[in-house]
């Protein structure tokens, strides 16, 4: 690992686990298109286990009518703009990566 790796631990850390999330919730909504899939099945399982924290908080600030099967893909949105407002406030505090002059 570089050494700007490791100088810059935090910002890859929290951008590297809010784009799982982000990127499971878009997981999510496509499995819903399974018909064979069962809500007991343990993919699905572990897809809702890992995105329901920023589901909710999607259902939270959506508006009510909004049918829940596009809850998943509002997370993701949401936690897109998140991750980009996050990278400006770091880039801010010098708390990311830059590019080394060639």
């Amino acid at each position: 690992m570089s050494a700007s790796m490791l100088d810059h631990w935090l910002f890859f850390l929290v951008n590297y686990g809010l784009a799982v999330v982000m990127w499971s919730c878009v997981g999510r909504f496509m499995l819903f298109f399974i018909p064979a899939l069962q809500p007991g099945n343990y993919i699905y399982r572990a897809f809702r286990a890992l995105t329901e924290w920023a589901v909710q908080t999607a259902r939270w600030i959506t508006p009510s009518h909004i049918r829940p099967l596009w809850l998943p893909l509002i997370a993701a949105f949401w936690l897109w703009h998140f991750r980009l407002g996050l990278y400006f406030v770091m880039a801010h505090y010098g708390l990311t990566p830059t590019l080394a002059a060639g």
